[in-house]
């Protein structure tokens, strides 16, 4: 079943952002993901949700997921993003397709 990575990322370093990007050049393709939503103009339309940039990927399971987010490829990225950013993130699982 297909997963979802979801993040809602406050940069406040931008060097940072630009380390992390080049970081993570090809990396979610190697896991078997893929971005759906990187940053893009927002509309909030209901509650109080209005994250500065939102960040979407999808991976073909929830293992696969893990496999990314818990690498040794990954960690040190995730580190350099949990420091110099404001970050709210959950995993999820979409549903079957029929």
């Amino acid at each position: 079943m297909t997963a979802y990575f979801v993040a809602q990322i406050d940069w406040k370093d931008a060097d940072a952002l630009q380390r992390y990007v080049r970081g993570m050049s090809g990396m979610i393709e190697r896991y078997g993901g893929r971005y759906v939503v990187v940053g893009g103009a927002l509309e909030p339309v209901e509650g109080r949700w209005a994250p500065g940039r939102l960040v979407v990927l999808e991976f073909p399971t929830l293992g696969a997921l893990r496999d990314w987010y818990d690498s040794d490829e990954y960690r040190p990225l995730r580190d350099l993003r949990l420091q110099h950013s404001r970050s709210d993130s959950v995993i999820v699982e979409g549903v079957e397709r029929r």
